[in-house]
């Protein structure tokens, strides 16, 4: 298929790149920045990032251009390739794994020339092999690769966050699997689209759509009952509605929370059950306590597993009976997917075979 990287008609900066910081805000009620994220929590947009009421990924892609450009440009590119030179580049996966970012990567090719032309036979969320060329871009050769190390910083990373959420989520059936709040700065958006790619869900966007009581908050609050409560009170009151969920360490801290709720009409929707899979010497771990808190709470909440979720561990996690397992490795510890976008594809392929790698 044959795209025209999106333009997008707002302040032009000086090529190449002189990036100038700015202030971007959408000025939204708590309620609405909730249920806006909310609806499309869960489910990826073919072809678009989650919601989120500020993020700019206009100016993230700007910022990463700038950063590798300044206010200079590519020197290289300046001493040994004539200026109206026209090329064509191919994209080539150097190991097997699931693609992602090829909808941001149009993004970034538009931004860097509106005149190039991209074409991908694969999609975000396909498989790709080693030593696929699933996509091309022609046009002048300076901007594709000025282009070319950001478009594959951004592809290589969600590539590999959408790889392991595909295996973690295919391992988790029938519970989802979430990634955390452990993004890379400035990232939060990219890494949390890359999740949705893969096939898992995301889990809050941010501190501003979803409350979660985390243990610090229970320990400055006084307990589990006096942070619900709490959090009841400040929602009723500021005419607030939003998911709701508390962290729990222990089956006697379910079993407060579920008395709490017995005895008073509360917001909450979610327990999440921290640190409640133990590890085993041999590798395996004991979900035990997982299932006993699935049984005490029998269907009235959502529940979440969280702590020693591994590649290796989701599995049993998931028969456990959670509704969701989150991981926090999803988006901390990515190993990125090796792609690389070669003119000389042949030499390219004779390299790569000589290292392994196609």
């Amino acid at each position: 298929m044959l795209r025209t990287p999106p333009f997008f008609p707002s302040i032009s900066l000086p090529h190449p790149y002189q990036f100038q910081s700015q202030r971007f805000s959408v000025k939204m009620s708590a309620t609405s920045i909730a249920q806006q994220v909310k609806k499309v929590v869960g489910e990826a947009v073919e072809g678009k990032p989650p919601a989120h009421p500020t993020y700019d990924l206009k100016g993230v892609i700007k910022l990463a251009l700038s950063e590798d450009a300044a206010d200079i440009g590519d020197v290289t590119c300046k001493a040994t390739i004539p200026v109206d030179m026209e090329v064509e580049a191919y994209f080539l996966a150097k190991e097997d794994g699931i693609v992602a970012g090829i909808a941001l990567a149009d993004m970034v090719f538009g931004e860097v020339d509106t005149s190039l032309k991209v074409e991908w036979t694969r999609n975000d969320g396909d498989k790709v092999h080693k030593g696929l060329q699933f996509g091309k871009v022609h046009g002048k050769a300076h901007s594709i690769v000025v282009a070319e190390r950001v478009v594959l910083n951004f592809m290589q990373r969600m590539s590999g966050i959408a790889t392991l959420t595909k295996a973690m989520a295919e391992a988790a059936h029938p519970a989802c699997i979430l990634e955390t709040r452990k993004t890379a700065p400035g990232l939060r958006l990219v890494d949390k689209w890359a999740v949705l790619i893969g096939g898992g869900r995301n889990h809050r966007m941010g501190l501003f759509d979803m409350v979660l009581v985390k243990d610090n908050h229970i320990s400055i609050a006084g307990g589990v009952t006096r942070a619900l409560e709490s959090v009841d009170h400040y929602l009723a009151q500021n005419n607030l509605q939003m998911d709701v969920e508390i962290e729990t360490r222990t089956l006697e801290e379910v079993r407060e929370v579920l008395q709490y709720a017995s005895q008073t009409k509360t917001s909450l929707t979610r327990i999440m059950l921290d640190n409640m899979i133990v590890p085993l010497s041999d590798g395996d771990v004991d979900v035990s306590m997982v299932r006993e808190a699935v049984d005490f709470i029998g269907g009235r909440f959502e529940t979440e597993a969280s702590g020693n979720v591994t590649l290796e561990t989701v599995h049993k996690i998931g028969q456990s009976g959670v509704t969701y397992i989150s991981s926090g490795a999803l988006t901390h510890s990515v190993k990125a997917l090796d792609i690389s976008l070669k003119i000389d594809t042949e030499l390219a392929l004779e390299v790569g075979r000589r290292t392994k790698r196609a």
